[in-house]
């Protein structure tokens, strides 16, 4: 295939791990950079092998030597230049969440539709060994019918002035943690327990000084099945944790006759293992592999984008779904869905 030309929008901390290395490790190529530091930018194409720096965001999603834009920006940049980048005909590639709320993705589906573009929001565990193998093993009977998901995603918190408390830029511990547990009880919901989740329950803490700004958000929530979910997040879960300091974005399905749990869905390759328990026997555990999730995720868009392989599901129908359970998320805990912002 001829090799993916990426232009990444600003010079974000994520981007050596989420873009840059996977970029190398397939043959992409990073074609250009921009951020509303020139010099900053110019450091960051030097460090990384960036064969270009243009002079604005807008001069990136119009770049004629781009075919992907890369948004890994402010979550509440996210839906606008996500916009801006279909609408100049560019494929995206954007970091979770991909809106703000669900009429700002319904816009850029729209938009990406109209101008036959591909995008991706990159919740990149799906398309690594690690949720692979765990969903194999449900598919094989392993642990009988589903009756539960758990998926809690627990972090110490940000420092006080950390963008992700902004609600103007849509942050929040759903925003950045929340909606992996809640794309991973989606995803799991359609493959194994009749359809997507309903709310019943919410519960928020909103972040002291912040209205609005969720520092903890929980559901409860039912599949057609009859089968149950508990997915959230604590984004200051602090002293909560068994070790403090730690990090807990572990998977849990249970099923009538066992259950099977992925020790780090998110960041596999930290630690790749599934523990799979059975009644009356001991615990199988294995691991998957350690290579990047985000170097799966590049390789599965650049067959898609080249080729239309599929990818498993429909992106643009999820980029919408996973949108609309956010919203009805704040909204079940009484508070409002995340802003719009307008460039």
């Amino acid at each position: 295939m001829e090799p993916l030309r990426i232009g990444i929008l600003g010079a974000a901390r994520i981007a050596p791990l989420s873009i840059v290395a996977p970029a190398h490790t397939v043959g992409a190529r990073l074609v250009a950079v921009a951020a509303r530091d020139r010099a900053r930018a110019q450091t960051f194409a030097a460090e990384h092998g960036i064969e270009h720096v243009v002079d604005s965001y807008e001069a990136l999603v119009t770049d004629p030597d781009v075919d992907v834009v890369y948004n890994p920006l402010p979550n509440g940049l996210h839906g606008p230049w996500n916009l801006r980048a279909a609408q100049a005909g560019k494929h995206v590639l954007a970091e979770k969440p991909f809106a703000s709320n669900a009429a700002e993705a319904r816009q850029v589906v729209a938009a990406a539709q109209t101008a036959r573009v591909r995008l991706l929001e990159a919740f990149h565990y799906p398309f690594h060994p690690v949720f692979t193998r765990l969903c194999a093993l449900i598919e094989a009977g392993a642990i009988g019918q589903v009756r539960h998901v758990e998926a809690p995603m627990r972090m110490p918190a940000p420092a006080p002035d950390d963008p992700r408390w902004q609600l103007d830029l849509a942050g929040g511990s759903t925003m950045d943690l929340g909606c992996y547990a809640f794309h991973a009880g989606r995803h799991l919901g359609r493959r194994f327990c009749g359809g997507e989740p309903t709310i019943t329950t919410a519960i928020a803490r909103e972040r002291p000084g912040h209205p609005g700004v969720d520092e903890r958000l929980s559901v409860e929530a039912q599949y057609p099945s009859g089968a149950t979910a508990a997915l959230g997040s604590d984004m200051n879960a602090g002293d909560d944790m068994d070790e403090p300091g730690q990090w807990d974005f572990h998977l849990r399905v249970t099923g009538t006759t066992g259950s099977v749990r992925a020790a780090n869905v998110v960041q596999p390759h930290l630690d790749d293992t599934i523990e799979l328990r059975r009644d009356g026997r001991e615990p199988v555990v294995e691991h998957a592999g350690t290579r990047s999730s985000y170097t799966y995720q590049l390789e599965a868009f650049t067959a898609l984008v080249r080729e239309g392989r599929p990818l498993g599901y429909d992106p643009f129908e999820d980029v919408v779904a996973q949108a609309e359970f956010v919203d009805a998320a704040y909204r079940a805990a009484g508070l409002q869905p995340r802003p719009s912002r307008t460039l």
